[in-house]
């Protein structure tokens, strides 16, 4: 897939990433941080938003954030 070389907006990117992904983006004042299980899923997100849209993985989010798996 070619990555898009015009300007994309980041809501979009963010919305993109939600769907493509079903991860969690986490709102801290304002700002869209995401919230990722394992770090082979960060990587692939990583990669993702490098290859579709042509920006860094923090260009669009404040963080990344590792999920806190539930205690049983």
């Amino acid at each position: 897939m070619a990555a898009s070389r015009r300007p994309v907006d980041q809501d979009y990117v963010i919305e993109d990433v939600k769907e493509a992904f079903q991860c969690t983006i986490l709102w801290c004042e304002g700002r869209a941080c995401l919230e990722y299980d394992t770090q082979e899923e960060l990587d692939h997100i990583s990669s993702y938003v490098k290859e579709k849209f042509d920006r860094d993985l923090l260009d669009v989010f404040f963080t990344a954030i590792e999920s806190i798996p539930p205690e049983s």
